[in-house]
């Protein structure tokens, strides 16, 4: 069953890789096709060949040059990285605060479901004259829209341990430092990866987002100044090129998630032959 289960899961990748590969192939002919068969103007919609040069025109340039995409790359991923550190440990610390005492989340429960509801792109000025047009306006809105996924993640991570665990825990004089260790984390491991997950793509875009409040580099402010100047095809290249940041984000985090939440990948993983 196992020495199947190895051939068939590579087999499957496989697979998956050459339809993800067929399908971006054939994205870009129909939008090459339509952009030349319906002469569709390059500022409404740019060729992929245009896109193209601008996206190796600005990679060419070294990571110092604020000319090229590099260097504001690097301060949209440096804002994002810290902004989803900050966001993601105060959710997880205050979704287990949340959930250890039920008091505490019945009232404050209300105002963190409502402030969460409030629009970022309204906040994010506030929060900028606060903290500042520097870096750190930027990391608190990161962590802003980072919070909520971990703590809500926490709180039912928290609620699926069985209370019979907990009984013995406590009847084997366990401490409640020790039943937090030992028993709440780890189930709730599949959970604070999940909120985790949806954080690490939330992140780009806060960072984003600051940088279209107030900033001096980053890729929001390149996409600020392309869309003011009408440079379509730069603006689709930053896109690709935060969609590739995202999607490396997301990727690091579920790379981590198998290794840290190994046990869970396999309880939920089907049998070899199974489907």
């Amino acid at each position: 069953m196992t020495g199947r289960s190895a051939p068939t899961d590579a087999a499957r990748r496989r697979t998956v890789l050459v339809l993800a590969l067929l399908g971006l192939g054939g994205g870009l002919l129909l939008w090459s096709a339509a952009t030349d068969l319906l002469r569709v103007p390059a500022y409404v919609l740019p060729s992929p060949l245009a896109v193209g040069r601008a996206l190796a025109a600005g990679l060419a340039h070294g990571p110092l040059d604020p000319g090229g995409f590099w260097f504001h790359a690097g301060v949209t991923v440096a804002e994002a990285a810290a902004g989803f550190v900050l966001g993601s440990v105060s959710g997880i610390l205050a979704g287990l605060a949340l959930a250890h005492w039920r008091l505490l989340e019945q009232l404050a429960y209300p105002y963190v479901v409502a402030f969460q509801a409030l629009p970022k792109v309204a906040v994010a000025p506030l929060l900028v004259i606060w903290f500042g047009f520097g870096l750190e306006g930027k990391i608190v809105i990161t962590a802003v829209m980072t919070f909520f996924p971990l703590m809500v993640n926490m709180v039912a991570g928290y609620q699926s341990v069985e209370p019979e665990r907990l009984e013995l825990a406590r009847a084997c004089n366990a401490t409640t430092a020790q039943m937090l260790r030992k028993i709440v984390l780890p189930s709730a491991m599949p959970f604070i990866f999940a909120g985790l997950n949806v954080a690490s793509v939330l992140a780009i875009l806060g960072a984003i987002v600051g940088e279209f409040v107030g900033a001096e580099s980053g890729l929001g402010t390149l996409l600020m100044q392309y869309d003011q100047a009408m440079q379509i095809a730069p603006l689709f290249a930053v896109l690709i090129l935060l969609g590739a940041i995202g999607y490396l984000f997301n990727a690091g985090i579920r790379a981590i998630e198998r290794r840290v939440c190994f046990w869970a990948q396999r309880a939920g993983a089907p049998e070899a032959g199974g489907l």
